[in-house]
Order: structure tokens, then C-alpha cells, then sequence
């Protein structure tokens, strides 16, 4: 049979790369492995036309290991097939709203992602694109005084506190939504800069979860985050796709930022995150906080 993978790295931008010829359904081993080496060198891997069922898309994403959690949509669709008004603003339109800031999946849990694969069974006409950041490259862009600074910085991630900033009064059964990362207890205290376990490269491990830097005023905190986020995510490093109804991707979220970002709410978007569990020896928290997650926003 003729060879008809391709591997077509993103125009302009630092990382990613679309694929095609392949249904990620029929992999075998040798293109799987062709798949993997090139997801740890681009980070975000673009396959249009899959069209994925629940299985099958389960079963793509455990190829890569072990799932935190096997399928969720992401939708303003609910489950009785009616349309989220986005005035009402319940708990679900708070976390979609939510994501629309920077962030690495679960560095709220003891346990960081190592990935996700996402996919679109249903999209609006306009906007609803989703942006990725190359946290590799904004590393590599830091002066080497910046570096200095925070290489040996910690943060603690919560999702209490994300969500709080968007006047979101969270708890942990969240009405509609599912409460998912809005648990009590420690913390989790991670690095600002992380050492990606299978490549050995350096990237900034920021986001919106992030807050409260040990031994620094949370004001002066807050705005060196800021800063980061602020620099970290503009061009080359970003890219915002722009979806197709059977595009599925997947992202190396040990290295990478992402985000939702607006459409017209009066149309519907579905889509299905099944995200991939971090191997504790790598992606743990360093450690937790004796204050409450919910205390801490």
C-alpha cells in the first residue's frame, strides 16, 4: 500500500502540525510511533476529518497512556438537547467562560495532565476557535535575567481561584456542572518552570490556576504572572484553530497553554475532551498549602 501519511508543520508559528492521510482509528504500529515521536517535537498534532465515535476517540487517546477521565463535552448544548442561554449564566456557562483564559488542564490536581484529545461534533458559523501556546519557546525567549528569576519560582494552581476572579462563587457540587477540580484541600504547589520528562526541554508553567507565589506579596505575584502570560502567548508562539465539524486534535499539555475563546452562544458548539492522565513521577505537585483551595481565592 502507497504511503499516504503526511506531517505538515503549522505556517508561522513555533510548534504544531496537521496531519493527514491517516485515520487515527487504523493505526499501526509503526505510523503510531511515527505519531508519537512527532507529537513530542510539535506538541499540537491537527487531524482533520476523523469524525471520531465515543469509542473510538477513547481509544486514540489511550494510546498515549492512561486517562484522567475517559470523555467530557464541552458544549453550551445540554444534555436534554436545549440550548444554554448564556444570560442566565449557570454554573456550566461560569466554567465554559472560565476557559477562556490561558491555562494548563489539572495543574489543580495532584496530579497535572499530560494531554488531551479533543474533537468537534458540532460547530458555530462564527468564533469558538481554540488557541494554543508554545510554553517551550516562550522559555527560550525569556532574557537570561528573567530566567534567572524565575527558575527557581514556585506557584500554587486552583480552580476555586480561577474561577473566583471571574466573580464565580464556587463549591464543590457545582449545580449543573459536575465539580470537577473544585475539590478542598492542599493546594498543589508547582515549579514556574518545567522540564518536559520526555524531551528534556524547558517551558513556563503558567496560566490562570496559577496564584500566590511563595515569599512574594500577592499583588507583585499576580502582576509577575501576568507579565508572563502576557509575553508568553503572542505571536510566533500562539495559534487559534479554527474548527471543522470531525477535526480532532491532541496537545502535550506539559508544555503548552490553552484557551476557548467567544462565539455566538445562540449557536450551538459541542465538543469532547478526553483528557490524558500525567505520570505522577513527573507531573506531582511539589507540595500543598495548609489553606483551603476554596480559601484560597
Amino acid at each position: 500500500m502507497a504511503r499516504t501519511l503526511s506531517i505538515e508543520p503549522l505556517a508561522g508559528t513555533t510548534f504544531g502540525a496537521v496531519v493527514k492521510g491517516v485515520k487515527v482509528t487504523v493505526l499501526d504500529d509503526a505510523t503510531w510511533r511515527e505519531l508519537y515521536a512527532a507529537w513530542l517535537q510539535y506538541a499540537l498534532l491537527i487531524f482533520p476529518d476523523q469524525h471520531l465515535k465515543r469509542d473510538e476517540q477513547i481509544a486514540f487517546a489511550k494510546r498515549f497512556g492512561p486517562l484522567e477521565f475517559e470523555m467530557a463535552a464541552i458544549s453550551n448544548v445540554k444534555s436534554d438537547g436545549s440550548l444554554r442561554i448564556e444570560a442566565d449564566n449557570d454554573d456550566v456557562m461560569k466554567i465554559l467562560k472560565g476557559n477562556m483564559g490561558w491555562h494548563c488542564d489539572s495543574t489543580y490536581m495532584p496530579v497535572q495532565a499530560k494531554g488531551a484529545v479533543f474533537s468537534a461534533e458540532v460547530v458555530p458559523s462564527i468564533g469558538g476557535h481554540t488557541g494554543f501556546a508554545d510554553m517551550r519557546a516562550a522559555w527560550d525567549a525569556l532574557d537570561d535575567t528573567r530566567k534567572a528569576r524565575i527558575e527557581t519560582l514556585q506557584a500554587h494552581h486552583s480552580l476555586h481561584h480561577s474561577q473566583s476572579k471571574l466573580g464565580h462563587q464556587t463549591k464543590k457540587r457545582d449545580g449543573e456542572y459536575s465539580g470537577y477540580g473544585l475539590h478542598d484541600g492542599p493546594v498543589p504547589l508547582r515549579q514556574l518552570v518545567k522540564v518536559h520528562p520526555e524531551t528534556g526541554r524547558k517551558s513556563l508553567l503558567i496560566g490562570r490556576h496559577a496564584h500566590n507565589i511563595p515569599g512574594m506579596d500577592k499583588a507583585d505575584s499576580e502582576r509577575l504572572l501576568q507579565e508572563l502570560v502576557d509575553f508568553a502567548c503572542q505571536p510566533p508562539r500562539i495559534y487559534h484553530h479554527d474548527w471543522t465539524a470531525g477535526d480532532a486534535v491532541v496537545w502535550d499539555n506539559r508544555c503548552l497553554l490553552h484557551q476557548a475563546t467567544p462565539w455566538d452562544m445562540t449557536q450551538r458548539r459541542v465538543m469532547w475532551h478526553s483528557r490524558i492522565a500525567g505520570d505522577p513521577r513527573s507531573e506531582a505537585a511539589l507540595g500543598g498549602s495548609a489553606v483551603s483551595a476554596a480559601a484560597s481565592g
